[in-house]
């Protein structure tokens, strides 16, 4: 397995605790997301379902620097990907969120740990954008290439063209926006779902992009980006096999997914993923009542180490 490191796979994350967890009545939105009401049970197990995913990661070698999430007004704060981002040159970039309640999930001291353990030369917050209707869910609106320099986006109501535009003049991506719905006509919320990115293979559900010719798009940028690409189906993607993440570990990269997406992975899906990366199954599944899994849970960090 290869141990190289790769601009694609973080080797740290930050994840949050959720000490609330409820599914969020202010993003019924998505389609992901279960009807059923959640009890204090949910909210145990969902504790527990963080922590030893992030036991996991740390067993791989992944750098987890771990937050509690005690607010009982942000049932969704196990999912920081969406309010913050990390970039190579020690920029970071804060996001307009959509929910009312997922805007209190920003979080003064998980950027000043980053300042403190990481070099940052700057923060751009668009989160003033929210006065104005316009939203940016983070790398849940955008999944990006690193390498490339692209940002792939469906369209929909947290991903707002014009701050796409402006995320990708600020931080050099190109933008790469297009539709994407389910067999119902419902639009996928979020980008993160669909796909993922790493840095030999990239996995994504290609026949939810609606127009034939920008989903042949999307596939070549993928597939001249020298990555093998994996097809999935939509049953897959509703089963999360999108939501994944390639992490660094000690031994190799990783490929962190839940045990419900790596269970309808096929033998052939695996083993391209395999070539590059080592599967990592976390066990996640009452956190995934909230619509997300494991890439929402995870924000990765691109800044280099004061250390």
């Amino acid at each position: 397995m290869p141990v190289s490191k790769s601009l694609q796979a973080p080797s740290s994350v930050v994840m949050v605790r959720p000490h609330h967890f409820a599914v969020n009545s202010e993003t019924f939105d998505n389609a992901f997301q279960s009807a059923n009401p959640t009890t204090d049970g949910d909210a145990k197990k969902a504790c527990r379902e963080l922590t030893d995913a992030a036991d996991t990661l740390k067993f791989h070698g992944v750098d987890v620097h771990l937050f509690e999430g005690d607010d009982p007004r942000t049932p969704d704060c196990v999912f920081p990907n969406n309010w913050f981002s990390t970039h190579a040159g020690g920029h970071i970039a804060v996001y307009p969120m959509m929910a009312p309640n997922r805007r209190l999930e920003r979080r003064s001291d998980i950027l000043e740990m980053l300042k403190a353990k990481f070099r940052v030369q700057d923060i751009l917050d668009y989160s003033g954008l929210e006065h104005d209707g316009l939203y940016l869910e983070g790398t849940g609106a955008m999944v990006l290439d690193h390498v490339d320099r692209i940002a792939y986006a469906v369209e929909s109501d947290r991903t707002s063209q014009i701050a796409l535009e402006r995320f990708c003049t600020h931080f050099n991506y190109e933008p790469m926006a297009f539709r994407a719905a389910d067999e119902q006509g419902r639009a996928i919320y979020h980008t993160n779902v669909l796909m993922c990115i790493a840095t030999d293979f990239a996995m994504i559900g290609s026949c939810m992009i609606e127009d034939l010719a920008r989903r042949d798009e999307v596939l070549n940028r993928l597939g001249q980006s020298g990555r093998a690409v994996v097809d999935l189906s939509e049953d897959q993607i509703k089963k999360f096999a999108g939501n994944a993440i390639e992490l660094q570990g000690n031994a190799g990269r990783i490929l962190a997914l839940s045990d419900t997406a790596l269970n309808v992975l096929s033998a052939e899906q695996q083993a391209t993923i395999s070539e590059s990366a080592t599967l990592v199954a976390l066990k996640i599944p009452t956190i995934e009542l909230s619509g997300g899994s494991v890439r929402c849970t995870i924000a990765g960090i691109h800044l280099t180490s004061r250390a």
